[in-house]
């Protein structure tokens, strides 16, 4: 089965941490921008990233740094 991220698990806001530091804003605009793996529609009002796009996306950023 294909595990999948909301947008409320990825991006921080002030009242929850995300899985990534960065506002729900901030992760739109990095998809838009081709920085960011583009998430699917589950339905009319569910959209979701692929957790393994979303790991790879990490370990990436993570090997820039290093």
């Amino acid at each position: 089965m294909r595990q999948v991220f909301r947008l409320s698990q990825l991006a921080t806001t002030k009242d929850r941490p995300g899985l990534l530091p960065v506002s729900p804003a901030t992760l739109w605009r990095w998809v838009n921008l081709g920085r960011f793996p583009k998430p699917f529609k589950l339905g009319v009002n569910t959209t979701v990233w692929d957790a393994q796009e979303v790991a790879n996306f990490i370990a990436q950023q993570r090997g820039a740094s290093t």
